[in-house]
């Protein structure tokens, strides 16, 4: 066994992203009580700011990280979803599809959109650190939750103005459909990438068959 190589498995950042699904997980158990769930839910959200920091100062990067990160960021939001409404449940699939298509690129799928349309680069372009992409980041992480503070709001909050609760969902959501649209778009170009190699495989094996065969 390489032990180099499994040492990656306890870099810091990933056992943070170890920390931060175990605190998902506990936050998931205790969906019913906002007051347990909430500081869960938030604490998980905060590491998710750590994790990537403590790679980058104490040079721990990795395929592995990378891949983890978003693996536990997909598991928060799909335990989430799933129990918010019946219908999450499309909305967690369409989110691992993501993950899949993207996740065959390795760990530098951010940097693969170069030949993607102006406002798909617009989205996805300095791994998110734009206005637009912040928008959308912020559509496709926080919506979840803030629906979830809307069912549940204590009674504290019951009397405060509907457009001032429900302005912020409205934003949020804007940016979960334009999240929406860059979604579709990479499955249908991962699709299309599929059926080019399939194409290019059938190809290859007609070249080899016409090369082999003593009749020709």
């Amino acid at each position: 066994m390489n032990k180099r190589k499994y040492s990656v498995l306890f870099y810091v950042p990933n056992l943070i992203g170890y920390m931060r699904l175990l605190f998902l997980i506990t936050a998931w158990i205790f969906y019913d009580n906002i007051y347990v769930f909430l500081p869960f839910y938030a604490a998980a959200a905060f590491l998710d700011g750590i994790d990537g920091w403590a790679a980058r100062m104490m040079g721990q990067c990795s395929a592995f990280g990378a891949w983890l990160d978003v693996l536990v960021d997909n598991v928060g939001r799909s335990l989430l979803w799933t129990k918010l409404y019946p219908w999450g449940v499309f909305v967690s699939c369409l989110e691992w599809s993501v993950f899949v298509c993207t996740h065959t690129l390795g760990h530098q799928w951010k940097a693969a959109f170069g030949a993607a349309p102006q406002w798909v680069k617009t989205v996805m372009d300095n791994g998110f650190y734009t206005p637009v992409g912040a928008f959308t980041v912020a559509g496709l992480h926080a919506l979840p939750p803030y629906l979830y503070i809307l069912g549940h709001l204590p009674p504290s909050l019951h009397n405060v103005s509907p457009i001032l609760l429900y302005a912020p969902a409205v934003i949020l959501a804007a940016g979960r459909v334009l999240a929406l649209a860059v979604e579709l778009w990479c499955i249908k170009t991962h699709i299309l990438q599929l059926l080019s190699t399939d194409e290019n495989h059938e190809l290859n094996i007609l070249t080899r068959d016409l090369h082999t065969d003593p009749s020709n």
